[in-house]
């Protein structure tokens, strides 16, 4: 069964950064397609980066393109999401997913994926 972890979240002011781990465990194969959600109070959850495993090719929406990065380690078991000038806007709970395959195009859609985990506050203050 595979499980994913969450951490790094937390408060920090505006302009600031922060970055996300997302640790995998109980997975068969170290391969998958691997993607960051945030989801406001209030709001749907939103597919924010996402990162193929097999070839290392990234997607960002756009609302965080050019302060957000994703990126994963040399094991394929940790993947990370570096959030640079952070703004109140990007306040959320933070969920790291998980699936072996993905239709093109699909990375930002939560109903490809079916490993999740629990989430992450990360909290902006103006």
């Amino acid at each position: 069964q595979v499980q994913l972890r969450e951490s790094g979240g937390g408060s920090v002011q505006a302009g600031g950064f922060m970055r996300l781990s997302c640790v995998v465990s109980g997975a068969a194969y170290p391969k998958s397609y691997m993607a960051w959600f945030r989801q406001a109070p209030g709001k749907e959850r939103e597919g924010i980066a996402a990162i193929s495993t097999y070839d290392g090719i990234t997607y960002l929406a756009d609302s965080v393109k050019g302060r957000f990065t994703i990126s994963q380690d040399n094991a394929k078991t940790t993947v990370y999401l570096q959030m640079n000038n952070l703004t109140p806007e990007d306040t959320a709970t933070y969920y790291c997913a998980r699936d072996p395959l993905m239709p093109y195009g699909r990375w930002f859609q939560s109903a490809e994926y079916h490993s999740w985990g629990q989430g992450t506050q990360v909290t902006v203050t103006s």
